[in-house]
């Protein structure tokens, strides 16, 4: 069986559009032992957590034995939060969020997002045994490198990827978070 590999895209219009190559040079980088589920995501300009949240659910629900979870931008800080409130049932291999906005504090305060601020204690709530992997561009346009560290504080136990280059969306190559992926011990 494949090992399946759940793809959140970030928010904004076109956001699934754009967010298909990295999904698409995760697929190729990872080869045909992995599959890459990656769903489009509701009302992408605005992101609102609970129906982002509600097809989160549906598509756990769909995926057999232990996943891998990857998100980009707004999605990478909506799978952050989702498993801090969350439970899941299912193992998970591995976490890995991409250019991730950091939402409160000293990162972004937009309306609407307040519902993506992750608790002081969120890092207890991940689960156990499932590796964390931040990633994050020096040239990142858009989100800040700065959240990169804001992450890191918050979630103390992740392992830290800083890219010298690549923008915001990494010039779509994501061949360190494939290699990543494959170094993984797998349920």
């Amino acid at each position: 069986m494949k090992k399946q590999v759940l793809f959140i895209q970030g928010a904004g219009e076109g956001a699934y559009k754009e967010d298909t190559l990295l999904a698409d040079s995760l697929q190729q980088k990872l080869g045909t032992d992995y599959e890459i589920i990656y769903p489009k995501m509701p009302d992408e300009e605005n992101a609102p957590y609970e129906q982002w949240k509600d097809k989160l659910v549906k598509e756990l629900a769909s995926l057999e034995g232990s996943i891998i979870l990857v998100g980009h931008s707004v999605g990478a800080s909506f799978i952050a939060k989702f498993l801090s409130e969350v439970k899941l049932e299912k193992p998970i291999d591995g976490i890995f969020l991409i250019a991730n906005p950091f939402w409160g504090g000293d990162g972004w305060l937009y309306d609407g997002y307040e519902q993506l601020e992750l608790a002081k204690d969120s890092s207890a709530k991940f689960p156990k045994n499932a590796p964390i992997f931040l990633y994050h561009c020096r040239d990142d346009e858009v989100v800040p490198f700065g959240h990169l560290a804001l992450y890191a504080q918050v979630l103390p136990q992740a392992t830290i990827r800083e890219i010298e280059q690549g923008g915001h969306q990494l010039n779509s190559d994501l061949s360190v978070v494939a290699k990543d992926i494959k170094s993984l011990k797998h349920v």
